[in-house]
């Protein structure tokens, strides 16, 4: 019999065993798992019962009294939701009796309830009318006359969501979701008896409590007590679609909610295998930006970006564009021009540009934003297990008993992940962060790290390798493990290395600032607490020894063998939706898709065959080189999807200064960001929910996105690279995206079993995917790693360039939060900015007294690189000599004082580590009165392009 219930409509199953028991209900004889519960014993049966306060997502709880049975021999009316099978039960699930306690208790519910039924926004969504219905309530007899909370005040605070305690029916659904689902434990239960009430914080407005707005509450709540603002705005939406969210590497499923080609909402999908119904404010609530009328969806060009803009056909646009780069080829050679492309678009959208640069430019001129991000992971591991990706699922952390987190923030920049890891570390699991700063994960109400490391920025290889040492020299290898699967001579190499006593955690103490007793502490955790799993961010790639970094990590995980199995693993939190699919799709200018590399002859000639042109053997330019070829004079033109390096990239005047050289940048996007400011061809993008294709997540995982609405420019991504690609004689003739993923699978091996229709029938796949593993690949490296052997590296400490001086004395590293995603061009156009409006910078009180900081100041922050300015917040979550900001809003600046040192292997920016002065200012930095000028410019540029119907 099929035990795996997925109807959504009875209790959450009980923890049960594998023996199985068979008892009656109803009449029918029921075999189900010892521990199942009655209510969803009786699901098995066909039974529905009755129930408010049970839900699929939710630990039994038995408190609404709707779902009773009856049991042979057994006095009472026990709930169903909380009562376990036993072998030989005889139950009844209807009987006159149970119908009459139904009833009165449906009765009580409904005395004190508003009587709008039919003008109440959940009207057609309401569990409490369902019930009504189904225990054949047609009267109240208790009136409205007596006591009642039918005046209680609404909180309208949150910008998503309603609460109306008016409606509420105390079924603690949703301060059960807060606890369990998100981890937060914003919602209580305050007042006793007939004053209980839902309570956010200590009876505070929403948006002024603890809530995150996951979003979780208002799914789990079964009246319109919570209700999306977006429903009531709207009406109940009528049809749904499964697809991927754009935002972090976690990649939840979502159903697209629809009334029409409205989307009403977006509720995360139970069957979601990176969520499992989990969602984040991001996710949950942010997505109004596809509809902003910021959108450009009309094709433009301009000579120069000092020319207004100029609204045209596509076929004038992408007429013009392709001239301009077979101009630029003819005047100064076939590399003078490549594309960047998009860690946000799809799978097949990615793989297009790729194809386009390499046999449309025909040269290795492409890059991403993976460059600036996860490049060192691709890399590190790419050299120590073979396969440039995580080992794991999300699921997996379930199984972990030591959890290390490394320059990672998975409550503010993972946070459906987040939640989950927060839910096994309340079950029981170790915790050890390392990270300069004191995150969410240190020291919170209910999760506190057993170990934190708070290390100098700049110094993670000392510390890795400290903890190498710790474990080598007290024997705490893994041997039977080393010599069955790792290379010898790589092994010994690395332990006589990091035996040495300078590795020591006494030695390295100094250096990286963290007590000798912490590391050794941290390392015995990890090596023998059990399952042993690392999530790392971009605190560990980040930075001039990045690569050598994720090395150390991959070197920690083989030596003490958590490698191969479920609860351990190396796993990098991927930032956007799909970086890890636009390095899997051949982004980088050394490697074709699936990481082989460009000067392979073999793999090279596989694509030219496929393709029809002969390819260029030699890598092509990074990011980084594409700046320094344009100031020299020798790179002209820029094909850019998706991505805005203004922005993003380090050391902004030095970006800027190179787009002013180049003679014609193709912009590609839903909106005018930053680098379409100096753009001479705007081609109009479409957002995620106006397309079709595949995003792959921080798992591996491939999952479908689907169209939900036309895109509001005509074209989705795919097709307006596949115009531009035949304009410059590159034939390419798709008519949906599901054949450009056969392209991808008959050229690429680890996708080789992909297709639409396996994805469609799995819900998502994990690569590698092929004759060996059809179904995907969950765990990485089971018998042996990719690579053959894992192999071991030595990691020596290399002190960064960029060192604190009299003139700069503090340390400025960067990061993310919650509400805002990126650089922001998203998120900052929708009701997120309610918690966060602006970039700040975090400083400690020491440093802050010391300069005459109060909180809430205008501080200057100059570095080697350039000088912006913030509003301060004085904050013990930093260490003395280290301030932290975020990116999320242009304005900031903070990329104008990041410099541009890099990762030796990968080039990828140290963001991480700025040596900087912060001292109280007035006025805004000159740099930012020079922004504001030229923003202003060319937003007076753009509204002479044409009428408002330029935009959507």
């Amino acid at each position: 019999m099929n035990t795996q219930i997925h109807d959504t409509d009875f209790g959450t199953p009980a923890r049960v065993s594998e023996r199985m028991v068979t008892l009656e209900i109803d009449g029918q004889q029921v075999t189900v798992p010892e521990g199942t519960s009655l209510m969803r014993a009786a699901a098995e049966a066909g039974t529905m019962v009755p129930k408010l306060c049970a839900t699929d997502s939710l630990e039994p709880f038995g408190s609404c009294r709707l779902c009773l049975v009856e049991i042979d021999g057994r006095r009472g009316f026990p709930a169903s939701c909380t009562t376990p099978a036993e072998a030989g039960m005889v139950v009844r699930t209807q009987s006159d009796k149970l119908q009459s306690l139904r009833k009165g208790v449906m009765e009580l519910y409904i005395s004190d309830h508003p009587l709008d039924c039919l003008t109440c926004a959940a009207n057609g969504d309401c569990e409490l009318q369902d019930m009504a219905g189904v225990t054949g309530l047609r009267e109240v007899r208790y009136g409205l006359a007596g006591a009642n909370h039918l005046d209680s005040k609404k909180d309208e605070s949150n910008p998503y969501f309603s609460y109306d305690p008016a409606k509420c029916i105390v079924c603690n659904r949703c301060v059960r979701a807060c606890e369990e689902t998100q981890g937060t434990f914003a919602l209580t239960i305050s007042g006793r008896g007939f004053e209980s009430r839902v309570s956010p914080g200590q009876d505070q407005p929403f948006m002024e409590s603890e809530c995150v707005s996951c979003g979780a509450c208002v799914d789990a709540c079964p009246t319109a007590t919570l209700q999306e603002k977006s429903v009531i705005q709207f009406g109940q939406p009528e049809h749904s679609k499964i697809t991927t969210c754009a935002y972090c590497g976690v990649g939840c499923g979502f159903k697209a909610e629809m009334k029409g080609n409205q989307v009403v909402r977006m509720t995360p999908w139970k069957d979601g295998k990176a969520n499992e119904g989990h969602a984040c404010v991001k996710g949950r609530f942010a997505w109004g930006y596809a509809t902003h009328p910021d959108r450009i969806t009309k094709p433009m060009i301009r000579s120069k970006i000092t020319d207004p803009w100029r609204e045209v056909s596509w076929d004038e646009a992408i007429g013009y564009a392709a001239s301009e780069f077979k101009r630029l080829q003819a005047k100064y050679g076939k590399d003078s021009v490549g594309g960047i492309t998009s860690s946000r678009c799809t799978n097949e959208e990615t793989y297009l540009v790729q194809k386009l640069i390499r046999a449309g430019f025909g040269n290795n001129n492409v890059d991403t934003c993976a460059r600036v991000c996860h490049s060192p992971t691709g890399y590190g591991l790419g050299q120590t297990l073979g396969t440039s990706a995580g080992t794991q699922t999300f699921k997996s952390v379930e199984q972990s008993d030591v959890i290390m987190v490394i320059g990672a923030n998975p409550t503010d920049g993972h946070p459906v992940f987040g939640s989950r890891m927060k839910k096994r570390l309340r079950e029981g699991a170790k915790l050890i962060v390392i990270d300069p700063r004191k995150i969410d994960l240190v020291d919170s109400p209910h999760v506190q790290a057993d170990y934190h490391l708070p290390l100098k920025p700049g110094t993670n290889v000392a510390m890795v390798t400290a903890l190498a040492h710790v474990i080598v020299t007290e024997g705490l290898l893994a041997a039977d493990f080393i010599a069955e699967r790792c290379e010898e001579k790589s092994f010994h190499d690395w332990k006589d290395f990091v035996s040495k006593p300078e590795n020591s955690p006494e030695a390295t103490a100094d250096i990286t600032g963290v007590p000798a007793e912490l590391v050794r502490g941290a390392a015995r955790l990890y090596a023998t607490g059990g399952n042993a799993a690392i999530y790392y961010g971009l605190g560990v790639t980040e930075h001039s020894q990045g690569s050598t970094m994720v090395i150390g990590i991959a070197n920690l995980a083989m030596a003490t063998g958590n490698v191969g199995r479920e609860g351990v693993g190396v796993n990098p939190l991927r930032g956007q939706n799909n970086v890890q699919g636009s390095c899997d799709m051949g982004s980088f200018p050394h490697e074709l898709p699936g990481y082989r590399h460009i000067s392979d002859t073999t793999t090279r000639q596989l694509f030219e065959q496929a393709w029809g042109v002969t390819l260029d053997p030699e890598p092509g330019l990074r990011i980084p080189n594409m700046f320094d070829a344009a100031l020299s004079g020798s790179f002209m033109g820029l094909y850019c999807e998706g991505e805005d390096i203004v922005q993003s990239d380090p050391n902004t005047q030095h970006v800027t200064a190179a787009l002013s050289a180049m003679e014609c940048i193709v912009v590609q996007d839903i909106f005018l960001n930053e680098t379409a400011k100096y753009a001479h061809v705007f081609l109009p993008g479409s957002s995620f929910l106006e397309k079709d294709g595949t995003f792959t997540n921080a798992e591996r995982r491939i999952s479908r996105v689907r169209q939900v609405m036309k895109p509001l420019a005509k074209y989705a991504d795919w097709e307006v690279t596949q115009l531009l690609a035949n304009a410059l004689g590159l034939k390419m003739d798709y008519s949906h995206p599901s054949q450009i993923m056969a392209e991808i699978a008959s050229l690429t091996p680890s996708f080789a079993g992909v297709s639409y229709e396996k994805i469609d029938k799995l819900g998502s796949v994990q690569w590698p995917c092929n004759d060996d593993a059809p179904d995907g690949t969950p765990t990485m490296h089971i018998d042996g790693f990719v690579r053959g052997k894992g192999k071991f590296f030595v990691t020596q400490y290399v002190a960064t360039d960029e060192k604190v001086n009299r003139r700069f004395p503090l340390i400025l590293t960067t990061g993310r939060i919650l509400s805002q995603y990126n650089v922001g061009a998203q998120t900052r156009r929708t009701d997120n900015v309610a918690w966060h409006a602006e970039d700040i910078l975090e400083i400690h009180p020491h440093d802050a007294e010391e300069r005459g900081i109060k909180d809430g100041d205008w501080v200057g922050v100059s570095s080697r690189a350039g000088e912006t300015v913030l509003h301060a917040k004085v904050s013990e979550r930093m260490q003395p000599g280290v301030v932290y900001t975020t990116f999320h809003f242009p304005e900031s600046g903070a990329n104008v004082i990041t410099t541009d040192n890099s990762d030796w292997a990968t080039n990828c920016p140290e963001y991480k580590v700025t040596a900087v002065q912060v001292l109280p200012v007035t006025q805004p930095s000159e740099w930012q009165q020079g922004y504001q000028r030229f923003n202003r410019t060319q937003l007076e540029l753009l509204e002479q392009a044409g009428s408002p119907e330029g935009k959507a």
